[in-house]
């Protein structure tokens, strides 16, 4: 926004980030093997497994609107707006709702022969306007007391020992507890994963094809038209904790939707009519992880073979993005679509070589070894330049990956939980920011980045990356609620705390989407703050040392532009630490690095320097081959 938006905007802006916020759940610690939740963490537990209709059709959240005469879908969209019936905004009222669901768990696990109809009306009162929605109660209520057993059951220290015994360790399912997976419980069980066969499952298609249209919406809303290549990170986490959701969204961003059997398993798909789809067919660009790629091959297959269908349409290119780059890239092989060079040219999905893992980015990033976002993009393009599909493993492609990135016009990634967020593996900022910042220095041009939420799937959303960090940093690296979980954790929590400070700064360096504020109050709580460095100095200095090297690095880079007291006072800070760290090394041998940065390129290092030289000349051979 700027100075000539409209008050109203502003206002209405501002009510729906706080209630965003106020939304958000806050891990509150790390789980502490062999403890189960128990008063009011183990209500706060089962609530964020109610909250949200996952397919079952008990939702606390819906059924609490529905009694107060509410339209939980209107309510939810439009934070901002105000309600007639209770006379303060739908924001304000949800708040008010997660109170009532957090009173009803309490109400039945106090007392279970306690009827739900009377449990409710002593919560609601006179806001009970739609006592025929009571009956949905009884069904949340069964639930409620189904999960806390299973809570009770959960005896994770005797399994272990049984295991250790050579005794049978019952199977259960794996999963996200906060997308109402209560068949996860108890815990201590021989977990499974799932049958891969059935992804993406009905329910994520429908997910899928909501957050597809969202994104192609948001793009249009900030540009004004469609996009034609999108740069998508593809995590095994969406196949195990989400059953395919993204998966699904790339299927119908191109205009194919899922075929299944009786079983529910998926037999195939089928091509989406251009006139039943409405807009034109998107082209992708997926980058894989290895653990996708390695357990899920049946998935890429699947995929891949859409891809090559939809290339294959007899269609204008001008609405069928795929077969326009691929027509782009080959010029007069037009129409000749079983040509190998037309295979190659279509394909999409992208990973580290086979055997490997990673996107080489972070390492990048950790070691200080890069001094321009072309050594970002270098390194991203050399590590993750192989393509895969059905009956392709891992060929090395450089110059089909190159062309692909050259026409991204955004990167996109999602959550599905708030158990895990974008600072949660440098993994995150390694592929999403890598593949950004690699499209930006191949093609010249800004690259949107975007972040999707489908935490709640009723309410698909897609915000833009920048807001979605500072929605993480406000609700957890800032929140003291946060901090004091990770304080009880000690060394680890200090550690912890530190992981995810690099991730912010690897997030900056790869996209330039983090705001300078977060930096210098990243300063003030940790480093600043004389309790938090007595903290930090009690149980892992070494934690807080690499903090401060890293904001000192990232001051130094350019990428954060600090107000002048908070640099002096993180230079004093550093300094302060770095004599703990001399007093704790006593007489240790080595040279302490400190808060230099030390840059190392491949033009530094004589093995790196001859495998990207050799590389280079690949990837320059190929790209002439294709003129």
């Amino acid at each position: 926004m700027d100075e000539d938006t409209p008050f109203e905007e502003i206002l209405q802006r501002t009510h729906e980030v706080l209630t965003l916020l106020r939304t958000t759940l806050i891990p509150d610690g790390m789980h502490i093997f062999g403890e189960n939740p128990k008063e009011k963490a183990k209500i706060e537990f089962i609530n964020s497994m109610v909250k949200y209709d996952f397919g079952d059709g008990i939702s606390s959240r819906r059924i609490l609107f529905s009694l107060l005469g509410e339209d939980m879908d209107f309510a939810i969209s439009n934070p901002s707006a105000i309600s007639v019936l209770h006379k303060k905004t739908y924001g304000e009222l949800a708040e008010d709702i997660n109170l009532f669901s957090l009173k009803f768990i309490e109400g039945v696990l106090e007392d279970d022969k306690k009827e739900a109809d009377s449990i409710t009306r002593e919560i609601l009162g006179k806001r009970l306007r739609r006592p025929e929605a009571i009956k949905g109660l009884s069904l949340l209520k069964e639930k409620i007391q189904d999960i806390a057993n299973r809570i009770d059951k959960s005896d994770e220290i005797k399994a272990l020992f049984h295991g250790k015994s050579a005794g049978f360790i019952e199977p259960g399912p794996s999963g996200l507890i906060t997308r109402g997976r209560a068949d996860v419980l108890p815990t201590g069980r021989n977990f499974y994963s799932l049958d891969p066969k059935k992804i993406p499952t009905p329910a994520a298609w429908k997910v899928g094809k909501s957050l597809a249209s969202a994104l192609i919406e948001k793009y249009k809303q900030d540009t004004g038209k469609f996009p034609e290549n999108l740069g998508l990170v593809w995590f095994a986490s969406d196949i195990m904790w989400a059953d395919g959701e993204q998966m699904a969204q790339i299927m119908y961003l191109i205009g194919v939707k899922s075929l299944y059997q009786t079983n529910g398993r998926v037999k195939g798909f089928e091509i989406i009519p251009l006139p039943e789809l409405g807009r034109p067919r998107i082209d992708v660009t997926v980058r894989l992880s290895g653990i996708t790629r390695d357990c899920f091959p049946d998935c890429v297959d699947l995929l891949d073979e859409a891809i090559q269908a939809v290339a294959r349409l007899p269609e204008n290119p001008e609405i069928n993005f795929i077969r326009k780059h691929i027509l782009e890239k080959l010029g007069s092989l037009d129409g000749q679509t079983s040509s190998q060079e037309f295979r190659e040219a279509g394909l999409r999905i992208f990973s580290s070589k086979p055997g490997t893992y990673g996107s080489g980015v972070n390492l990048a990033i950790y070691a200080s070894a890069w001094k321009e976002e072309k050594d970002l993009s270098d390194i991203f393009i050399y590590w993750n330049s192989y393509a895969y599909g059905k009956g392709v493993y891992g060929k090395e492609l450089p110059g089909q990956f190159v062309h692909q990135l050259k026409s991204v016009d955004l990167t996109f990634n999602k959550s599905v939980t708030d158990e895990y967020d974008l600072f949660g593996c440098c993994c995150y900022f390694s592929t999403q920011g890598g593949m950004s910042v690699a499209a930006k220095s191949i093609s010249g041009k800004e690259i949107k980045n975007y972040y999707g939420d489908t935490r709640d799937p009723s309410h698909v959303k897609v915000n833009d990356l920048a807001d979605e960090i500072r929605r993480v940093v406000r609700t957890k690296l800032l929140n003291p609620k946060w901090i004091e979980g990770m304080k009880r954790h000690g060394y680890k929590g200090a550690g912890d705390i530190s992981k995810r400070i690099g991730r912010v700064y690897g997030w900056e360096a790869t996209t330039g989407e983090v705001d300078d504020w977060i930096f210098d109050d990243i300063t003030r709580t940790f480093l600043l703050n004389e309790e938090m460095r007595k903290f930090f100095q009690e149980n892992n200095p070494w934690a807080l040392e690499e903090i401060g090297r890293r904001l000192l690095e990232a001051h130094q880079r350019g990428l954060w532009n600090a107000e002048p007291e908070v640099l002096e006072g993180l230079k004093n800070a550093y300094l302060e630490v770095e004599s703990w760290l001399e007093e704790k090394m006593g007489d240790v041998e080595g040279d302490f690095q400190g808060g230099t940065i030390d840059i190392l390129t491949s033009e530094d290092v004589e093995n790196w320097r001859g495998k990207m030289r050799e590389f280079k000349e690949k990837l320059h051979a190929e790209l002439e081959v294709k003129k």
